[in-house]
């Protein structure tokens, strides 16, 4: 009995070390990146890796400031961009979702297979014929058509009709119609809360994805007021910066901050969702 005891308590032990070091692992790219946005270019060629902050903060962002473009503006375009597109995505796919688990009508299966098979074309195919379209209405440099597109996105409708069909019953939408409520009062009202984990996860997923896009800012967007932060980062390799190094991990670590915000705001959710919206499916 005790060596048993013995064996799960080393066993035990094992596992929070193992997972300790996963942790440390994982957080050590960030710290360093973090770290080396307050050092100097010298320091960063004389030494790579430092777990230290340095003084050279404040001097770092008045060259990052100092170039053509804002990394303020940047900041808020990448964050308008992410913010109603992620919305955009996440409310729409569930409004399809739901539209194809209450609703039994004839082309139903038809139409969710097609949704499938759209998933199979991947977003640069299509990117020439968009840009075109854009150029003729004339929207290029436009916010907006990095935020509309995002309307589309078969991959969310089939994570979010998987978790709908076990966690949606149908007896409760008939109930709310029979006592008369309106549709898209029982898909604001009743199905979007069921829906909370699911919504919050495919958030953080969508929110990552518009946050770090860079291809199609980069296609639409040719005036620097437009910029995003990415596209301003991949600036961040040309002339000066070709040698201040610490104004480039500040670009970096400016850009990977929102992700850590959002994430942290909705992780209680990402693990509950992400496993509910599998072993259900």
């Amino acid at each position: 009995m005790h060596t048993k005891k013995r064996t799960s308590a080393g066993y035990l032990i094992f596992v929070y070390i193992l997972c300790v070091f996963l942790a440390v692992l994982s957080i050590f790219p960030f710290w360093v990146m973090l770290v080396n946005a307050t050092r100097s270019t010298t320091e960063i060629q004389q030494h790579a890796v430092s777990l230290l902050p340095s003084k050279f903060l404040m001097n770092n962002w008045k060259i990052l400031w100092g170039k053509s473009f804002d990394p303020i503006r940047g900041f808020m375009n990448s964050m308008i961009i992410s913010v109603f597109a992620t919305a955009c995505s996440v409310y729409f796919s569930t409004l399809t979702a739901y539209g194809i688990v209450v609703y039994n009508w004839k082309l139903r299966r038809a139409f969710f297979t097609f949704i499938m098979a759209v998933m199979m074309i991947p977003g640069q195919v299509v990117m020439i014929g968009f840009y075109q379209m854009v150029y003729k209405v004339g929207l290029t440099n436009n916010l907006l058509m990095l935020i509309l597109p995002a309307i589309q996105a078969p991959a969310m409708v089939f994570f979010m009709r998987q978790y709908m069909l076990p966690a949606l019953s149908l007896e409760i939408v008939q109930s709310a119609r029979i006592d008369g409520a309106k549709e898209f009062y029982i898909f604001n009202r009743i199905a979007l809360p069921i829906m909370k984990p699911a919504i919050a996860t495919q958030a953080i997923f969508s929110f990552v994805t518009n946050w770090n896009n860079l291809f199609a800012p980069l296609v639409l967007l040719t005036d620097q007021k437009n910029y995003t932060m990415p596209i301003m980062v991949s600036l961040l390799k040309g002339d000066i910066y070709k040698t201040e190094f610490g104004s480039i991990y500040l670009g970096l670590s400016l850009t990977v901050l929102p992700l850590f915000v959002v994430y942290f705001l909705l992780s209680k959710y990402i693990i509950a969702g992400v496993a509910l919206g599998s072993v259900k499916g």
